[in-house]
């Protein structure tokens, strides 16, 4: 079964963009915390990407993957730092975040083949 990341990220903001106009409060606490969590400080933007890429592949989130793995390649990450922390989540997830990793990379091939070069 072959997965589709640019569908999986556009239907899943198609359906959180409906969330906002619904819920907008709760909507704006996860946006609040997503950017406070995000912001560099002694750890840089990349860095705190790469660790949400890991917990999204050890959470089995295709979502999470989709997003973060855009996120990490506007920030220029290699595919060699992709794989590193992907090794991480499998070291810590097992088998199931094996899985899931490998869908990460399929991510990581799908995105990056379309991505604007600098």
């Amino acid at each position: 079964m072959s997965k589709n990341y640019r569908d999986i990220t556009h239907s899943v903001s198609v359906s959180l963009a409906k969330l906002r106009a619904d819920i907008p409060d709760v909507m704006k606490g996860f946006s609040a915390l997503s950017q406070a969590a995000g912001k560099p400080g002694a750890l840089e933007s990349k860095t705190k990407e790469l660790i949400a890429l890991a917990l999204g592949v050890a959470a089995h989130c295709d979502a999470c993957i989709g997003f973060h793995i855009q996120s990490l390649i506007r920030l220029g990450t290699s595919r060699a730092e992709v794989e590193e922390a992907l090794a991480m989540a499998v070291y810590m997830g097992g088998g199931p975040s094996l899985m899931y990793a490998a869908d990460a990379l399929s991510a990581y091939e799908e995105m990056s083949a379309e991505a604007p070069t600098a």
